[in-house]
């Protein structure tokens, strides 16, 4: 498996061209956007738009003739890892568009996706209940029919972007089945119950939405009645599989970080890196950043190969597991290293403490990653799960 992924001269040279766009543009702006709650000037946010349609670092995996770059699922995972290495989700701002907009209708695409790919607005999946967060299945929204399509009720938590969202892609439960609708988000009986406050400070909030009444049109519809299952089954793929990517990121600008304040801070008459209890934190996150880079790039692989989805659905479980839950303890480790630092909200190990931990919750638990694995374990065999 290890050495499966062979990495080839233009990957290399996209790589390069996302990582100078993350330390020349957004790195530089993450103090600042930590000082103001998230919430970059629009002057600021048009620079970060501008350089990332200029640098063809938008849209990666949607297709070319959208407007996307049309990557492969590796080339998408390389371009991940370097946004992983900015805090304050700064990357949010290139444009880009959930992948479920790709199964829309033409007229959808026109309508929206096109639009997000070129930074001229934003979507936002709501899926999230008070009741069905880690069980999707027990979603209470519903969508009836009427004499001119559908009415829509519900409330929607954590949606992602619903606070700028010019189109909400909403789960609701149509003739009794899963069924995804792009709703204009200007559309009446849209309401924000809720701007809740989270720990992390990023460019766009998280709100809870109320549908009361909500009237579309067949046209709404996106995929077919129905199709809901299997259109978020990909949306969860592509959405645990850039966790991992941007987490391995993470760990990286951590481990850069930390190794050059310990090869340069000295305490004792000695660097602090020459002391056990730093340099084996030190090395403990490197296994961990190697293995999670590895294992996220198989993933990606197999995505690309065109291997049975559910078992690449497994293993985007299992690598959003693993490089969450290793994320989170290098930035422990890093923050302990920084010192009193580490605790400071300027400093980088302090920033990924608080905005990786989310890492083990959103687009699913590290506890419902566990289930994923096991069942397939179960279901598919050790050695599927494991070759």
């Amino acid at each position: 498996m290890l050495d499966s992924v062979t990495l080839t001269e233009a990957h290399a040279e996209l790589q390069e061209r996302a990582r100078r766009f993350v330390e020349d543009i957004l790195i530089p702006l993450e103090v600042e956007a930590e000082r103001a709650g998230g919430r970059l000037p629009a002057e600021r946010v048009e620079v970060i738009r501008r350089e990332a349609l200029a640098r063809r670092l938008g849209g990666g995996l949607h297709a070319l003739e959208h407007g996307g770059q049309g990557w492969s699922h590796v080339e998408w995972f390389l371009v991940e890892e370097q946004f992983g290495r900015s805090t304050n989700a700064l990357s949010w701002h290139v444009p880009s568009a959930y992948n479920v907009l790709a199964h829309g209708s033409p007229e959808q695409i026109d309508r929206w996706l096109r639009p997000a790919l070129r930074g001229e607005l934003h979507d936002a999946y709501a899926v999230t209940e008070e009741h069905a967060g880690s069980d999707p299945s027990m979603i209470a929204t519903t969508a009836e029919r009427t004499e001119h399509g559908w009415r829509i009720d519900g409330v929607k938590w954590f949606v992602t972007y619903g606070d700028v969202a010019s189109v909400i892609i909403v789960m609701a439960l149509a003739e009794g089945r899963p069924t995804l609708f792009c709703v204009d988000r200007t559309t009446p009986g849209i309401e924000v119950v809720e701007e809740p406050l989270f720990t992390h400070n990023y460019p766009h909030g998280h709100p809870t939405l109320r549908l009361d009444g909500v009237e579309v049109g067949d046209d709404a519809i996106v995929g077919g009645v129905g199709r809901g299952d299997e259109l978020q089954r990909a949306w969860f793929v592509e959405e645990r599989l850039g966790i991992a990517a941007r987490g391995v990121g993470a760990m990286w600008r951590l481990l850069d970080e930390t190794t050059a304040w310990a090869t340069r801070r000295e305490q004792g008459g000695r660097r602090i890196i020459d002391h056990q209890g730093v340099s084996f934190p030190l090395a403990d996150s490197a296994a961990d950043a190697a293995a999670a880079r590895l294992l996220g790039l198989e993933v990606a692989r197999l995505a690309d190969a065109g291997a049975d989805p559910k078992l690449v659905h497994a293993k985007a479980s299992l690598a959003k597991l693993f490089v969450s839950e290793a994320a989170n303890r290098c930035a422990d480790r890093a923050l302990q290293v920084f010192g009193g630092r580490g605790y400071t909200r300027t400093n980088v190990a302090e920033r990924f403490w608080r905005e990786l931990r989310v890492d083990r919750i959103w687009e699913g638990t590290s506890e419902i990653q566990r289930l994923i694995i096991a069942r397939a374990l179960e279901r598919r065999g050790v050695e599927a799960v494991l070759r």
